[in-house]
């Protein structure tokens, strides 16, 4: 009877990269052979003068490789490679499912918006930065996974209630 070859266990690690080299270092790595994903998403910027479509990472900063621990070596000598994202002091394992979760939503691109992580506290004063609302400060409450954020008008004693996605606000700078 033949023994099975040695069969390396192969899992997804989230490869840290210099700021903005992240489509380089998946070139690189492609280059090497290595199984590589880098989740890129297609938006429309606005500037002053002009739009323009710009595909950008999904997240940034990261490339995804499959491979097992005895390459890490390997991976970390390619230029713009930073380190391999750590968890408890190990390599973090991206489970394949976030993997495949990532790949669903890239090619649903139209519908996903990168938001910005923003740490928001209830009661905070924000303001709403896009949509039809723009220019308005307010409060912001966060109850039963909808965004909200109360509009008061002191002078009244008046309170309104308006639903926002997340990326439509940002803390407040200056107080009002």
């Amino acid at each position: 009877m033949l023994k099975n070859p040695v069969r390396y266990n192969l899992n997804w690690f989230a490869i840290h990269t210099r700021s903005r080299a992240e489509k380089k270092v998946f070139e690189r790595l492609n280059h090497l052979e290595f199984e590589t994903f880098l989740p890129l998403l297609t938006t429309i910027k606005q500037w002053s003068d002009r739009k323009k479509k710009v595909v950008e990472p999904l997240i940034k900063s990261f490339v995804f490789v499959k491979t097992s621990n005895d390459k890490f070596s390997e991976i970390l000598q390619v230029s713009g490679v930073l380190n391999i994202l750590k968890y408890l002091g190990k390599p973090a394992i991206v489970r394949e499912v976030e993997i495949e979760n990532l790949k669903i939503l890239i090619s649903n691109s139209e519908s996903v918006t990168i938001i910005n992580p923003i740490n928001l506290l209830e009661g905070e004063l924000v303001e709403v930065v896009r949509g039809p609302f723009k220019g308005l400060f307010a409060t912001y409450l966060n109850k039963a996974g909808k965004y909200r954020i109360i509009v008061e008008i002191k002078a009244l004693q008046s309170f309104i209630e308006v639903n926002l996605p997340l990326n439509s606000i940002k803390k407040a700078t200056n107080n009002i």
